[in-house]
């Protein structure tokens, strides 16, 4: 199995070599990840500039731009590694409910479903023990069953890992998207020059958090998974929708 690994904290990230070491047990790896932090980049491409690829001392090649990016790049043949899976993170945090709208790491999964690949997002619910070993575990057990698991084209997994030591996980759990609520207002303040600036604030705590919601598996100290797809078009409003347009006298 040939695996591509990237994430959006950044090439130096703990989360990433810890993933990219678990991977290794399961085949060749190459990761390709960005050269600093980039949370919240989501699924941006950089359109206005070059992009270069340093590879370092490590093995990892690290590219001055997003997730996309790095996955676009590597899965177009760049780097002479043609992956057969994208594994994306582990993300230092959880990525829930509507996270997934803001996030690179989900981004780098997406990325890989895109140009037809299985993919999976990894990230760990970080509470302050930083066990990336339990996460990355995750991830290896899940892939290495994936043989026996049939889901629909482009699906893409979003795991979510409780900060807790493997003996200590609860065990698995299918989940859907939950929902925050709306976030902290931006901190407002001055630079050194003294300049008014905004600083975006803390995410919102939860607010649909039901027993079958990403929050509530890892809140139990389970892990989470969740089905993603990129098809965001709101079905149960089609006949609603359709309806009006049908009853319109057009002038």
């Amino acid at each position: 199995m040939k695996i591509l690994v990237s994430n959006d904290d950044g090439v130096e990230a703990p989360g990433l070599a810890a993933l990219a070491a678990e991977m290794a047990q399961l085949g060749e790896v190459l990761v390709v990840a960005p050269d600093r932090d980039r949370s919240g980049a989501s699924n941006s491409l950089t359109l206005d500039r070059p992009l270069i690829p340093e590879q370092l001392p490590n093995g990892f090649i690290r590219i001055n731009g997003t997730p996309t990016d790095c996955v676009l790049l590597a899965v177009a043949g760049s780097f002479g590694f043609e992956p057969d899976v994208v594994v994306s993170g582990i993300n230092r945090g959880a990525n829930l409910g509507d996270d997934v709208i803001y996030s690179g790491t989900v981004a780098a999964a997406l990325e890989g479903r895109t140009l037809g690949m299985p993919a999976l997002a990894v990230s760990l619910d970080l509470r302050g023990g930083a066990h990336y070993a339990t996460a990355a575990r995750a991830a290896r057990t899940l892939l290495q069953a994936s043989e026996e698991l049939h889901l629909p084209p482009r699906t893409v997994l979003n795991l979510n890992v409780p900060d807790l030591p493997w003996p200590q996980i609860a065990g698995w759990r299918q989940t859907r998207l939950g929902h925050r609520g709306r976030a902290d207002q931006p901190v407002r303040m001055q630079d050194p020059r003294g300049r008014d600036c905004l600083w975006i604030a803390s995410v919102g705590r939860g607010d649909d958090i039901g027993p079958d919601t990403d929050f509530a598996a890892v809140a139990d100290g389970y892990i989470s998974v969740t089905p993603l797809q990129v098809d965001m078009t709101q079905h149960q409003a089609g006949p609603v929708l359709r309806e009006f347009l049908a009853g319109w006298i057009w002038q």
